[in-house]
This record gives structure tokens, sequence and C-alpha cells, in this order.
């Protein structure tokens, strides 16, 4: 599916801040920014790279922060007050 496709059927940007536990220093938390079109307010993408991240890399999740926004939206309109006609 292309990434129009996806923005018409409600994908929306998701970027995903994820602090993490150093592996080699666990004390040491890292930061780790993840970015992607995803589905609110499941998240199938992102959840589908967390179970990847705690099954195949060492560095122990801490803390996910999320935002998202659709970047295809209305357009947005302005009422003014005054009409200038030229002719």
């Amino acid at each position: 599916m292309s990434f129009l496709e996806r923005q018409l059927k409600n994908y929306r940007l998701t970027t995903a801040e994820i602090t993490y536990h150093r592996p080699d220093h666990p004390q040491i938390l890292q930061q780790y920014i993840w970015q992607e079109l995803d589905l609110a307010p499941a998240f199938p993408v992102l959840t589908g790279f967390l179970g990847f991240w705690e099954r195949k890399l060492d560095g122990r999740l801490h803390s996910v922060k999320v935002a998202t926004t659709a970047l295809i939206k209305p357009a947005e309109f302005r009422l003014i007050g005054h009409q200038l006609i030229l002719n």
C-alpha cells in the first residue's frame, strides 16, 4: 500500500520517543525516536515494533511517549467581513 493510500485510510504520522536502558550500562537511559504512519488509537505498527524490540534487542524498555497527527486534513476556511469586486 502506498504512502498516500495509507493516509486516505486514516493512518496518521506517529512519532514515538522510546526511552530504554543501555545493555552495557543498565543504570543509564538512552532515547530513540521512531516515526511511521500508524492507526490511532491501537497503533498496530508501533506495537509490532515494540514487540520486535523486546524479542530481539538487548536494551530493556523504560518508557514510550507517543504523538500523532493526521497529514491529510479538511481544508480550513475563514469567513471574512468584506468583499472587493474589481471590474
